[in-house]
This record gives structure tokens, C-alpha cells and sequence, in this order.
């Protein structure tokens, strides 16, 4: 499939207050293929939004490449820039015009012809319409945010990047914006959000990539990712709460939940030797009894814990 974006070796360092540099990019390589949604996740300082930025031409980077569409984005900046819509973390926009103005003036800036039906579509698609006359600083902070995606859909984009776009609304918006995105993408717009929300990159994209200290730890689609990182957790329910894991069961690496009561052991259910029929045998010359038994997959959420805690 073809690419709508071309990582290739890209870093990025800054200068250090304590003298030195900070390497906020390590060497990341990525391709991001066109009409897909693509999650990117990562704690913070990760370097997610400083790879948006150098994408997206706000931030030079200090070495490797990056292409657009197949071009490259400092060679042919203009060209690279307005393809893509920007919906960044912060609510950055003038507070005193109105929404309908905003999106008009931000259209102009990427030189594109006026077009108020599609300005009105797209305030119709996030519910601004009845707002469009109003200033944005009378606006709730979940309009204010829906103005933002608004403002970046106003040139026609074919690339959007949406850095934390659901921080702070409440879960109604947040459903919307899903809505709103699965909708681009069935026109043909690749998205690239970050997401502090497991569930929802694991709603939402087909493949999500982990950043951790400025490095691209994994990038797969999900359903390989969920098989090839995935574990299988077996919970024992106790008769008896154990104060401490037995020194007999350490080679298990065991944890115990819920005020001891539990006893949850990760395993790889592809593995031939799981250790689970070893286990069971144990505890019963150990004389430990359990009154129940439960195995569930482990979440992307588990995966993702797995990938930075290293």
C-alpha cells in the first residue's frame, strides 16, 4: 500500500540547560500508510509530539528524512504542509473571532479558494454550527477543542494528526470524535493520533506504534500485536488469603490480588509448556486450596505497560 508518510533515520537532539544535548529522537523509522489510522503511544516525554512537530514542518529535525505524499517536507515545505491538518494538544487560536471565521481565514492561509459549503460541513459534523457566530472564548472547553479539529479540516487535508485530541472532554465528545474520525478515514484521510487512552487507540486504530525515551519500540498492526506480545493471565481464587507468595512457587514469578485472596500467574498461551499443570501440583503439596480458577487475555493496556516499564 502506498505511503502517505516516509520516516527514514530521524532524530532530533537539543541543547541541554546542564550543557550536552537531549536526544528527544532516536534514529525512528516509519511508514505510515495512506486512509489508515494510525495510534501513536508512548508516556510522557516519549517524543510523540516532537515527531509530530518535524512532520508537520514546526520542528526541524538533526538528521534523517521525512516525505510526504512522496515528497520531502524541507525540500518542498509548502507543498508537504498543506496536505496535512494539525490538531495539536493546546488550545492555540484566537479567542475573540468566531469559529466560521477562523475556519475561513486558516483555509486562506493554505491558499485555498473559499469554500463555505464545506465549511459548513465540517462545522456541522462537530456541531458547531449553531455556535459559528459566537466567539470562541464564550465557547465550553469541549467546543473549544471541536473548533481546533474544525480549524485543521478547513484546507481539505489528506493527512490529519491529532496530538491528545480527547484530553480533558468528557466521554460524549469523546464517542463523537470517533465518530467524526472513522468517517475521514472512510473518505480517504490517514490519521495519526496520540492518545493517553488505551482503549482508545484500541478502539479506534488498525496499527499503533509504542515510543519510549525518543525511540519506536514496536509498530504492528493491532491483532499482531495483541498475538505476539499478548500473555495469558490465570487467576486462583483462594480458600485462605496468603500474606506472602511461598518461596517454593518463585520460579512461577506469581503475584498475589486483591488483599491476598488471589493468585495470578502470566503465561504464553502459544509456549508448549505453559507451567500451569507444574503450578497446580505444587500448590497442592504445598497445601495452598482455591476455591475457583479464571484465564483472560492480557489488554493492549497490559502490552503497552510490558513495552515502557523496561
Amino acid at each position: 500500500m502506498e505511503s502517505a508518510i516516509s520516516i527514514s533515520r530521524l532524530s532530533k537532539r537539543y541543547p541541554s540547560a546542564r550543557g550536552g544535548e537531549l536526544q528527544a529522537l532516536k534514529d525512528v523509522s516509519l511508514e505510515i500508510r495512506r486512509g489508515e489510522i494510525f495510534a501513536l503511544l508512548g508516556p510522557n516525554g516519549a517524543g510523540k509530539t516532537t515527531l509530530i512537530n518535524i512532520v508537520c514542518g514546526i520542528v526541524r529535525p538533526s538528521a534523517g528524512e521525512v516525505r510526504v505524499a512522496g515528497h520531502d517536507i524541507l525540500r518542498e515545505y509548502r507543498l508537504t504542509r498543506a496536505k496535512i491538518g494539525l490538531v495539536p494538544q493546546e488550545l492555540h487560536t484566537d479567542m475573540f473571532v468566531t469559529p466560521l471565521a477562523t475556519l475561513a481565514f486558516s483555509r486562506g492561509l493554505f491558499g485555498r479558494a473559499p469554500n463555505p459549503a464545506h465549511l459548513e460541513k465540517v462545522l456541522r459534523e462537530l456541531s458547531l454550527w449553531d455556535k459559528r457566530n459566537d466567539r470562541i472564548m464564550t465557547l465550553s472547553g469541549g467546543m473549544k477543542r471541536r473548533v481546533l479539529i474544525a480549524k485543521a479540516l478547513a484546507h481539505e487535508p489528506e493527512i490529519l494528526f491529532l496530538d491528545e485530541p480527547t484530553a480533558g472532554v468528557d466521554v460524549e465528545l469523546r464517542r463523537d470524535m470517533w465518530a467524526l474520525v472513522r468517517g475521514l478515514r472512510e473518505s480517504g484521510v490517514t490519521v495519526i493520533l496520540t492518545t493517553h487512552y488505551i482503549e482508545e487507540a484500541e478502539e479506534m486504530a488498525e496499527r499503533i506504534g509504542v515510543m519510549n525515551r525518543g525511540e519506536l519500540v514496536v509498530a504492528e498492526e493491532k491483532a499482531a500485536l495483541m498475538r505476539k506480545l499478548g500473555k495469558k493471565r490465570l487467576t486462583l481464587h483462594l480458600l485462605a488469603p496468603l500474606a506472602a507468595i511461598p518461596a517454593p512457587l518463585d520460579e512461577w514469578k506469581l503475584s498475589l490480588g486483591n488483599h491476598g485472596s488471589e493468585l495470578q500467574y502470566a503465561f504464553d498461551a502459544h509456549e508448549e509448556r505453559t507451567g500451569i499443570p507444574p503450578l497446580l501440583r505444587r500448590l497442592a503439596e504445598l497445601g495452598i486450596e482455591f476455591k475457583d480458577l479464571q484465564t483472560e487475555q492480557s489488554s493492549l493496556e497490559d502490552i503497552f505497560v510490558d513495552l515502557v516499564k523496561a
